[in-house]
This record gives C-alpha cells, sequence and structure tokens, in this order.
C-alpha cells in the first residue's frame, strides 16, 4: 500500500468509526452525553442439518446468565439544567422543558411530603423536520424523570412502525408488547408515528395503537411514551383516536436550525474531533450552510451537517494524499478547499 492509499484508508477508517457512533446514537444526537448502551445480536446457532457429518467435535460449553441490568445513577438536576442550556439552538424547546422539569419536581416533592397531587401526564408529542434534536431530547428527559424518581431506569427503546407492526394477525400485539417490556421503566420513542395509523382498512398499525395506549394505562407510574413526526402529520395522528387526544396534551415543536446554528455544530464537531478549520474555512462553510438553510428540512438539519462533516473528512484525505510530509498540524486542519470539494464537488 502506497503512501496515498494508507492516507485515505486511514481517513476512511476515521470516518466509518465516526458513522458506526453515531448510528447507535440514535437519531442524530451530536450533543447529548447519551449513556444508552447499545444492543448486539446474538448469533444463532447453526442447525444440526448443517453442519457436516464428519466435522470435529467440539465441547458445547454452558452460557453464563448475563448480569443483572445495571441502572445508571441518578444525576444531579442542576447539572442536567446546565446540559440542556448548553444544546445549540432549540431555544422553544429548551424552555418547555425547562418547565416540565419543575413541574416534575414540584410534583415529586409533593407526594415526598405527603400532598395530594394531580395526575401529571408526561407523555409529549415531538413534531418537526429530521435532525432537530427529537431524539436527543427524548433522550434527556428520560434521564431527567429517572433522576427525580419518576421512571426506575430512564432508558429509551427507539422505534418506528418497523419494530411495532408484524405482517400476520395476533403478531403485532405480541411485538408490541415485547417493545413496551423493554421501555418499562424508561421512555418509549415512536418515530413517524403516523405511520401506524396513515393506512385504511384492516391496518395491524391500529392493533399496534391500542396496545400501545393499553400499556400506558397499566403503567401509568414508570412508562412514558413520545410520538414524534413532522407537525401536519402528528396533528392529524393524534385525531386518529380519542385515547391518543386524552392521553398526549402536551407538545414541543423543533424548529429548523439556522445557517449559523448549523455553523456552530459543524465547529463543535470539528473540535470534538480535534479538526481545526480556518478562517476562510469556516467563512465558506457558513455560507453553504446559509444556503441549505433556507431548505433545512429537505437539507436534514443537524443531520446534514454531520454529513456534510464527514465529506470535508474525505477530502481532507484526498488533498493530504499529494502531499510529501504531512504533520500533525496538517492531520488537524480544514482547508477552504476541503469545505468547497465536500459541499459543491469542486473548488471555486
Amino acid at each position: 500500500m502506497d503512501k496515498k492509499d494508507e492516507i485515505i484508508s486511514m481517513q476512511l477508517d476515521l470516518i466509518r468509526s465516526m458513522t458506526e457512533n453515531n448510528m447507535r446514537r440514535i437519531g442524530g444526537d451530536l450533543w447529548g452525553s447519551g449513556r444508552g448502551k447499545s444492543e448486539n445480536p446474538v448469533k444463532e446457532a447453526a442447525p444440526a442439518s448443517d453442519i457436516p457429518k464428519n466435522a470435529p467435535q467440539t465441547e458445547v460449553k454452558k452460557e453464563t446468565p448475563p448480569a443483572a441490568e445495571e441502572i445508571p445513577p441518578k444525576e444531579d438536576m442542576e447539572t442536567l439544567k446546565a446540559e440542556l442550556a448548553g444544546y445549540i439552538g432549540l431555544a422553544a424547546v429548551k424552555a418547555e422543558v425547562e418547565n416540565l422539569i419543575n413541574m416534575a419536581t414540584v410534583y415529586r416533592m409533593r407526594k415526598e411530603h405527603g400532598l395530594p397531587t394531580a395526575d401529571l401526564s408526561l407523555h409529549m408529542v415531538f413534531s418537526g423536520n429530521p435532525g432537530t434534536g427529537k431524539t436527543m431530547i427524548a433522550r434527556f428527559m428520560a434521564r431527567v424523570y429517572h433522576s427525580l424518581g419518576i421512571l426506575s431506569k430512564g432508558q429509551l427503546v427507539e422505534v418506528d412502525r418497523s419494530g411495532l407492526v408484524a405482517g400476520y394477525v395476533g403478531q403485532t400485539a405480541i411485538k408490541t408488547a415485547k417493545v413496551l417490556e423493554r421501555a418499562k421503566g424508561g421512555v418509549l420513542f415512536i418515530d413517524e408515528a403516523y405511520t401506524l395509523t396513515s393506512k385504511e382498512g384492516n391496518d395491524f398499525g391500529y392493533e399496534a395503537v391500542d396496545t400501545v395506549l393499553k400499556a400506558m394505562e397499566d403503567n401509568r407510574d414508570d412508562l412514558v411514551v413520545i410520538v414524534a413526526g413532522y407537525i401536519d402529520r402528528m396533528e392529524t395522528f393524534i385525531d386518529s383516536n380519542p385515547g391518543l387526544q386524552s392521553r398526549f396534551n402536551k407538545y414541543l415543536h423543533f424548529a429548523d436550525y439556522t445557517g449559523e446554528e448549523m455553523a456552530d455544530i459543524f465547529l463543535m464537531q470539528c473540535e470534538k474531533n480535534c479538526y481545526r478549520p480556518d478562517e476562510d474555512a469556516m467563512d465558506a462553510m457558513r455560507e453553504y450552510l446559509h444556503m441549505a438553510s433556507e431548505a433545512a428540512g429537505e437539507f436534514g438539519n443537524a443531520r446534514g451537517v454531520r454529513n456534510v462533516f464527514e465529506k470535508v473528512l474525505s477530502a481532507q484525505a484526498n488533498r493530504l494524499a499529494s502531499m510529501k510530509e504531512i504533520t500533525r498540524e496538517e492531520l488537524m486542519r480544514i482547508t477552504k478547499s476541503d469545505v468547497q470539494m465536500a459541499a459543491y464537488g469542486k473548488i471555486e
């Protein structure tokens, strides 16, 4: 492998690693601490019929029983509020979330003092375009409610229609019940929830909705459900079922990021990964992201920023491959040409 191939390979490994980490953090979470553990699929043993007759016999070892699920420690509420304040953008959402934190705090304190409490519905509807931080805030709320003692575990279980709906009669309720069992003690986040009721006739999505509604009633003290999607479609979804209307009365709308906010997200990604954009490189990125913000929903908001960041790293790798000597500073540097190649596919 020559020098050029080696540099490109190193950079592509970095990009691949970043992409895998982003996928494990659900949805585009660029700023939260993301405590959740990823689930690794367990490979099934090959059927006996697939094993050659002359294959060597191996000793079958008994599997060690899985350890008890580790419940994360409760976090200091002031620290959580400081983290919330540090998120880029989301001004209206952050104000509403702080209101929810204060309400939940007072609710818990009244219970501790033996005072009567009104029913506190914590189920929420998140609306907005992709990449606006909905999953991140859902995870954050799970941590808050766990730290306040409202939820026993504080995990986030994220699903969409495919994670709840099966293809045959009677299977959807079973599939959805298994998801709900995993979510008990935490937050169930249903992305693009409107797809559960967007089809007419005997669609199995309605069965999933009914199963979720029953679980919300049966586990009202230890389960929070957050449904999310585009604003107009979420309104139709909630109106499709009286049970949804009665249980979801808190709405948070996630506005698209501005160009300047997306530029701040890009710069934060650079700093987190030890990259230093030149001043004219950041000027070029701001100009590009301001144009992208005019159609932020199509661009993908923070998700789009992540994608262009990875393209910048690829462009940087190609530029470094042509250099004879590469210093540590050059490995960290991002130039205007890197940004232009990533954004426009050419150097202007």
